[in-house]
């Protein structure tokens, strides 16, 4: 059965080596969200290794990477043996970057799908992408049941795809599981992601096993989406124990994405102690993640409110504790005193800077407790 057309395709980008700079791809990355593709990106100076993983993780449709250095006929072989080790050669592998037109037939030959140079139109990049997405043939659900009871990552993976895509399990349950659910929100620019990154590593330290379910907003007008929280958490080594997944919100509505309790629960069969669910940037009423989290953890940061607006109504009622995130602003004091008036002190509280690296072992001493 082939991938429904009506699902945007997954695209991960990725810039690997030393590039200096990534201006290029992520005018690519909103060019690719403003045509209807969902886009992970996972930011610069990443490895052969990391990215192929993640793209084994977010089960996506084609992996595009970009390329300044000259060091095409180096990493793309790394790329492509990479692939055919995890078991994921169906993705397709595309380059971009300032790539020698004599060395295009060879990358070809390797089993590169397609190589782009500056100045290739955009349409026609556009055009391939989609092109590559087209044909994929989805496994059977009792070959991902049989690969998920043997711990497979990959169909893990594709199982979380058949999800969030609204098909179903055919009738299968996962395990019931024992992971506790984190649920972390906060308005956006308040630093999520970046304290989901460390909290995970932390918690991986004590020896557990952890999920992150990333959600950010889908284009309302055209469907695709820019999914960069990866890129926060992401190490150049991987760990075959911290499992991170992108997801776009669609039109679910409440800061989550579409069929996240069931995403949840698969998750919960695999094994994982914690799963670790980042909501889109979060407003006042959104409150979903109530309905889906064992404990809620709300980020707030330095001039986000006073008295008044920490006393309001709807997302500040639901969180069991508060992190104000970026206490290396200034200003964090006065945010603590200001929450403190409006919520007691029957919560916890941290103050916490990820930037400097403080604060974050206390959160995760909480949560082992729980």
């Amino acid at each position: 059965m082939n991938k429904q057309t009506h699902f945007p395709p997954r695209v991960l980008l990725a810039k690997i080596g030393l590039d200096g700079h990534d201006r290029g791809v992520k005018v690519l990355a909103r060019s690719f969200r403003d045509a209807g593709i969902e886009v992970i990106y996972t930011g610069l100076w990443q490895t052969c290794e990391a990215t192929m993983h993640a793209a084994l993780q977010e089960d996506v449709d084609v992996v595009g990477v970009s390329l300044l250095s000259a060091a095409h006929l180096t990493v793309m072989p790394e790329i492509l043996r990479l692939r055919r080790e995890l078991g994921i050669e169906q993705i397709p592998v595309v380059l971009g970057g300032i790539v020698p037109e004599a060395d295009h037939p060879v990358l070809r030959e390797m089993g590169v799908a397609a190589v782009f140079n500056p100045g290739s139109p955009l349409d026609k990049i556009i055009e391939r992408m989609r092109q590559l997405t087209n044909g994929h043939s989805s496994p059977k659900i009792d070959e991902l049941r049989a690969g998920y009871l043997k711990h497979d990552s990959r169909a893990l993976s594709k199982l979380i795809t058949l999800v969030q895509r609204g098909k179903g399990l055919s009738g299968w349950n996962p395990p019931t599981g024992h992971a506790k659910v984190i649920g972390i929100t906060g308005a956006p620019g308040v630093g999520k992601s970046s304290f989901i990154g460390r909290l995970g590593r932390i918690l991986r330290s004590k020896e557990k096993k952890v999920a992150v379910l990333a959600i950010d907003p889908s284009s309302p007008l055209t469907g695709g989406a820019l999914l960069g929280d990866r890129l926060r958490m992401m190490t150049g080594t991987p760990d075959a124990d911290i499992f991170i997944r992108s997801l776009s919100s669609g039109n679910q509505q409440g800061g989550l994405a579409p069929h996240c309790r069931e995403t949840v629960g698969v998750l919960k069969g695999f094994g994982f102690d914690y799963i670790l669910v980042e909501t889109v940037g979060a407003g006042q009423a959104d409150i979903a993640i109530r309905t889906v989290a064992d404990h809620t953890i709300l980020l707030l940061m330095p001039d986000s409110g006073d008295a008044i607006q920490f006393s309001k109504a709807g997302i500040m009622e639901i969180a069991d504790c508060f992190v104000l995130n970026k206490c290396d602003l200034a200003g964090a004091e006065a945010a603590q005193a200001q929450l403190l008036t409006a919520v007691g002190d029957e919560r916890p509280l941290w103050k916490v800077s990820t930037v400097r690296d403080e604060g974050t072992d206390a959160v995760a001493d909480w949560i082992s407790a729980l």
